[in-house]
Formats: C-alpha cells, sequence, structure tokens
C-alpha cells in the first residue's frame, strides 16, 4: 500500500516553503519523510473540516431536501449558486434566504453560523409568458407557462421560439433573488436576461394559429 503525500515544510532542507512529503505515521503529530532530502520528522498536518448544512430545493412548487458539505468559514450570500444532490437527481441551487442558527433569516452568513439553506433549482426553470396579439388587441392575452435550461438568454426585441410558442419579447420582469440588475423591469431593445433571472416575460403572439383566431 501506497503512502499519503502531503505539502508540509521539511526543517532539514526546506524551512521556509512546504515541500512533498510522505506520511509515514499519523497520529497527534505525525511522521513523514521529505521528499526531497529523505529528512524524517514529526509534523502537524493540517486537515481542512467541514460542517454539514441543510439545503430545500424548491422546483415548481415542490420542495427537497438535501445536506451538504462546507468548509465553516465560508462565506454564503442569496444569489450564490452551487451544486446540490437530491434523491432526484443533482441540481444546481441558488440560495434565496439562509437561516441562521438562532432563527433569523439573513442574506449573508458564514457556513457556521448557517443553519438551513433556502434555494431554487435553476438549471431547468419554468418562464411565465404573457402573451399579446399581434394586432395589438388585449381580449386574446393568454398566459403560459415554457420549461427552458435555466441560463437560457431572452432579449428585448427578439424572437423566440420554445414549447410550441414563438413570441418576440417587449419587457422583460427580473425575480428578486436575481443580482446584478439596478431595477425590475427591462424594455428597451437589446435587455436581455437568462431564464434563471425571470419572473415573467411579457412578449408579442407571433403564432400563425393565434393570428388565424383574433382575425375572426
Amino acid at each position: 500500500m501506497s503512502h499519503q503525500r502531503v505539502a508540509v515544510r521539511c526543517p532539514s532542507c526546506s524551512p521556509g516553503s512546504e515541500t512533498a512529503h510522505e506520511v509515514l505515521n499519523r497520529g497527534g503529530q505525525a511522521t513523514v519523510r521529505c521528499g526531497d532530502c529523505g529528512h524524517v520528522h514529526k509534523t502537524t498536518i493540517e486537515t481542512e473540516s467541514t460542517v454539514e448544512r441543510r439545503v430545500i430545493v424548491s422546483q415548481e412548487g415542490e420542495s427537497d431536501e438535501a445536506a451538504v458539505e462546507i468548509p465553516p468559514d465560508a462565506d454564503l450570500s442569496v444569489g450564490e449558486e452551487f451544486l446540490v444532490e437530491t434523491d432526484a437527481a443533482i441540481l444546481t441551487a441558488r440560495i434565496t434566504s439562509i437561516e441562521t442558527t438562532d432563527g433569523s433569516r439573513v442574506e449573508e452568513a458564514t457556513a457556521k453560523d448557517a443553519k438551513t439553506l433556502w434555494t431554487r433549482a435553476v438549471g431547468n426553470v419554468a418562464v411565465n409568458l404573457t402573451l399579446h396579439p399581434k394586432d395589438g388587441g388585449h381580449d386574446e392575452t393568454r398566459s403560459v407557462k415554457i420549461q427552458v435550461p435555466g441560463d437560457e438568454a431572452f432579449v428585448v426585441g427578439e424572437t423566440h421560439e420554445y414549447g410550441g410558442e414563438e413570441f418576440t419579447v417587449e419587457r422583460l420582469l427580473v425575480r428578486e433573488d436575481a443580482t446584478g440588475y439596478d431595477r425590475e423591469g427591462y424594455d428597451y431593445a437589446g435587455d436581455s436576461a437568462p431564464a434563471k433571472d425571470l419572473k415573467r416575460v411579457y412578449a408579442r403572439d407571433e403564432d400563425a394559429r393565434t393570428r388565424a383566431w383574433s382575425g375572426w
């Protein structure tokens, strides 16, 4: 069986910087052999500890519970994304709220102070569309929901096709947990946002069947 190798300082040939050592015997003080000069000495091997934290992942009105291992000093904040494994799948989750050990809800905390991470799955998301007919009438305005990859971008002024719907984006409404935006609504040509950041998309219906119906 091969010995574990670690990076530690050697008092003989490298007291100022770490070099590769072979672990001969573990314990409170491990016995190691320097890979450069062969000097055998005792040292403390630092091991990075982690804390287990509960994660609640919401997706399409349903919630799954999981757990993640995080270094205790890791900084957590709303909007941060990470991979989490639930019983059903491995998901990309975005933090929407952090519950601390004293029961408070905060936007930022270190892992050691966090108890539960409330998150939303953003790998594949449902986007709410409000579509109005091309002729400008509002009696036939309809709301639909389409499933798209979370990173799929919607652009104001561009025509998109998803889930059997064809539409030209007119306004984007971003979610509260989306970061990097200076306002809630965007309606200038060229404005864009990924699906995972959107609360709703307002668009002109380009579906040929809808145009035919609105003409009756």
